[in-house]
């Protein structure tokens, strides 16, 4: 079952973040992080996104509140990339932040907000937007 999780996990992980984020992710993984990705791969990935009671959708909306308020900018900027391919849009992630700012603190969702507007920009050069 384990090895079940894994491969799973993995073809959740690409669809949701993206080969290339995949690939790269994969490639900076050494001895010592490497059983930490695994164990990511196996229970997030492969077990709890893979669960029906919420749509990846929804799962990539509530990730985005919560790194945010937990003030995690390195996963937040990961599940930005995973929300705009589960297909939150980027008005739907701004009402976010503004929800995670009213109920966590101005400076936290201002933090989230410029964590956002710089991986947009970012993410639009990827994509010959810029």
């Amino acid at each position: 079952m384990s090895k079940d999780l894994y491969k799973r996990g993995e073809e959740i992980r690409n669809e949701v973040l993206g080969e290339a984020y995949v690939k790269n992710s994969a490639a900076v993984t050494d001895e010592f992080s490497e059983p930490m990705r695994a164990f990511a791969i196996r229970n997030l990935w492969g077990d709890v996104w893979d669960r029906p009671g919420l749509d990846r959708r929804m799962r990539s909306m509530i990730n985005l509140a919560m790194l945010a308020a937990m003030d995690r900018p390195a996963e937040l900027k990961v599940h930005l990339r995973g929300a705009l391919n589960n297909g939150v849009s980027r008005d739907e992630i701004r009402e976010i932040f503004l929800q995670v700012a009213l109920y966590c603190g101005v400076p936290t969702g201002s933090d989230a907000t410029r964590i956002a507007r710089v991986f947009f920009a970012e993410y639009d050069a990827e994509q010959g937007k810029a």
